[in-house]
């Protein structure tokens, strides 16, 4: 299933569900169908895949009147980010492609030996934004603003001390999140402040449930800056795959159903052009993930966002 997170003028926050043309509400199809599915996306990953098939079997046996009558009009809602408050930090993932660690190296001081163990930051909840919102560029911060396309991984239940290869149990479901990152403001090594700034986190604009995606390790993904492609690669370039990431950070730490993996970005990043590209406001940005989408956003000054 395509999965969004949507408001509208008269409601808050509601799962939706895209399907064939249209977009239906999650909650108003069970209640049509007699199945209780929840309004939000984080209490539809706690019901797990079992809810998940129970709801993809509905839509293929759904009639065209039944989901005219739980549809909800396009332009009548605004798509959020398929998580917008996340439980926890998102927990990302530095240095996972090889030439992205040689353009590090080159620009950012970083090593150019490849990583032995993935390399773990975290961005918090308050960095999400969605499709179609505003990355803020603080000049006060940052006059180094930059771009990172990634596929993240969302966690569907609870997972200590697990295998690799059985890793893949406990996926949920796939987006995109663009790793806005302000490469002058690392301190000391520690990147929370050069990655967690409000709006840095840009996510979606669907939750791809994992069903739907072969192979998460053969996606491409991009990234145009003003409609110049400035990043192309393939997730089969990871380093450390979806499995390692799981059994690594599961060992550290517990992950929990709604926990987000941003697995890592290729190169083709601001800084590891000569000379560097940053962004400034106006640009605009998207990063594009193989059948999830496209996550565009636009950059505007910190003086330009009101209260």
């Amino acid at each position: 299933m395509k999965l969004i997170t949507y408001k509208t003028a008269t409601s808050g926050p509601r799962l939706g569900i895209q399907h064939q043309d249209q977009i239906i509400d999650a909650e108003s199809l069970g209640k049509l169908l007699s199945y209780p599915i929840p309004s939000s996306m984080l209490e539809l990953i706690d019901m797990g895949e079992t809810a998940v098939s129970e709801i993809n079997w509905m839509l293929q046996s759904l009639t065209p009147q039944q989901a005219d009558a739980c549809h909800v009009a396009k332009d009548s809602l605004t798509v959020l980010a398929p998580i917008p408050k996340p439980r926890k930090n998102i927990i990302g993932i530095g240095l996972n492609f090889t030439e992205h660690v040689a353009e590090s190296a080159r620009s950012l001081d970083t090593s150019n030996e490849l990583p032995q163990k993935p390399v773990i930051f975290s961005k918090p909840p308050t960095a999400v934004t969605g499709p179609d919102t505003d990355i803020i560029h603080n000049a006060a911060l940052t006059q180094q603003l930059d771009h990172e396309v990634e596929l993240a991984v969302i966690i569907g239940k609870t997972a200590k001390n697990v295998r690799k290869d059985d890793a893949m149990d406990y996926v949920f479901g796939y987006t995109i999140i663009n790793d806005i990152s302000a490469r002058d403001c690392r301190r000391a090594g520690q990147w929370i402040v050069s990655k967690g700034q409000d709006t840095f986190a840009p996510m979606g604009p669907v939750l791809l449930t994992k069903d739907e995606i072969a192979d998460p390790h053969n996606l491409n993904l991009s990234l145009k800056l003003n409609g110049v492609e400035k990043q192309n690669s393939n997730t089969k370039y990871m380093l450390f795959r979806i499995g390692d990431l799981i059994e690594d950070l599961s060992t550290v730490f517990t992950l929990e159903a709604g926990d987000i993996i941003a697995t890592g970005t290729p190169a083709g990043v601001g800084a590891g052009k000569t000379p560097p590209e940053w962004m400034w406001p106006g640009d605009i940005v998207e990063a594009t993930v193989e059948g999830i989408g496209t996550l565009r956003n636009t950059i505007v000054a910190s003086s330009q966002i009101t209260n």
